[in-house]
């Protein structure tokens, strides 16, 4: 709006205004404001929830230092998505349609999100909506995202090419073009892409939802995740960097920067009240809905298969659940971890929280800082 307003508007009139329309200046000032509005309205939320009596509910088997938390103000994710629209719809171009798939997304895993955290709200239990329902409605939200960017690339604004890391030239098509030349069988082509859409977005939003068990850890990785999205967007939307580090050049992503600068400082600003102690906890509302967004910028910009990298942290708490749960039911009961997701293992090994919140703060630094070389390293 602001964009529209001072540089599309007022720059005949006024040439200073010619500022507003370089994508950094702009980033800039997305994260800013959304870290202003994040420090501003936190206080007027939390104690929103206090009001409503929407308190966290810590499940008797988790760790016996956790039950000090019961009844810390939950679904402050609402605070985290308030924090990056606004910056976003100020700062970004709107009539750019891939500014809009990735603000939709995080609407939409924000809403599955809000209706999980009511449910348990409401019921005072830490069942909110079935591991099926909530798994129905995401495959659905992503593969909505899927649905928009196949129209996105019929109209010539998206490439569904795998950029795929270390390698130059091998980008294969997610696309069944052999398949699409039988006029009946048209649309199974498209399969291989919306599938595998649909499992990025899925699995990247429930492995930042199980990261988040302790006081600032999964905003603390989220804020590093977003910041190197930002890198990613800005080079992947520039004429001489792409060509530079031979990327696919895909103009219209830079705008993408104005929302991963907004995810960035609505997290700091988050943080601020998330820190250890924690006064508020996201919920599902907020680690659903960060998990939808990062993955979805990672999908948009050809990054897939540097999410595992980008959100380092988030994979191996994922993959710790997967493999205590495999293990379990295949090994007659017998578990690897102590307690999954990971943070948990460590803390009945004797770390405190806040040794393992750090630590894996620098694990997720060490996962992006990586992820950033893979792109001259082709």
């Amino acid at each position: 709006m602001l964009y529209w307003l001072l540089y599309q508007k007022l720059f005949p009139y006024f040439r200073f205004f010619r500022i507003f329309r370089y994508l950094t200046f702009r980033t800039v000032f997305a994260s800013l404001t959304a870290l202003l509005i994040g420090l501003l309205i936190g206080p007027f939320v939390i104690e929103r929830l206090r009001e409503f009596q929407i308190g966290q509910y810590i499940r008797e088997e988790g760790p016996q230092s956790h039950q000090k938390k019961s009844g810390t103000p939950t679904m402050g994710g609402v605070l985290i998505c308030i924090s990056i629209f606004v910056p976003t719809l100020l700062w970004s171009d709107l009539s750019n349609p891939l500014v809009w798939i990735p603000l939709l997304s995080t609407l939409a895993f924000a809403a599955i999100g809000f209706a999980d955290d009511y449910i348990k709200v409401v019921h005072k239990r830490n069942l909110g909506l079935t591991s099926r329902q909530k798994l129905v409605l995401q495959f659905l939200a992503s593969g909505a995202v899927a649905v928009a960017l196949l129209y996105l690339r019929s109209r010539g604004m998206y490439s569904t090419r795998l950029v795929v890391p270390f390698f130059k030239h091998f980008q294969p098509d997610l696309i069944w073009t052999s398949i699409q030349h039988v006029p009946h069988l048209y649309w199974l082509g498209f399969l291989p892409f919306i599938i595998f859409t649909m499992l990025v977005i899925t699995f990247a939003s429930n492995a930042v939802n199980l990261t988040d068990g302790l006081d600032g850890l999964a905003i603390g990785c989220t804020v590093i995740a977003a910041a190197a999205l930002t890198m990613l967007t800005y080079v992947s939307g520039h004429a001489v960097f792409s060509d530079y580090l031979e990327l696919q050049r895909m103009p219209m992503v830079g705008e993408l920067a104005i929302f991963c600068g907004s995810m960035v400082g609505a997290s700091i600003g988050f943080l601020w009240y998330n820190a250890h102690p924690a006064e508020v906890f996201m919920g599902d509302v907020g680690s659903l809905a960060l998990g939808g967004a990062i993955a979805t910028v990672a999908v948009v910009i050809k990054q897939e298969l540097l999410l595992p990298f980008i959100g380092g942290v988030f994979i191996l708490e994922a993959l710790s659940v997967m493999l205590q749960v495999g293990s379990y039911k295949l090994r007659g009961g017998k578990r690897i971890f102590r307690m999954a997701p990971l943070h948990h293992h460590f803390e009945l090994s004797g770390w405190s929280e806040s040794k393992v919140i750090a630590r894996f703060w620098i694990m997720a630094l060490v996962f992006a800082l990586f992820a950033l070389t893979t792109l001259k390293l082709r």
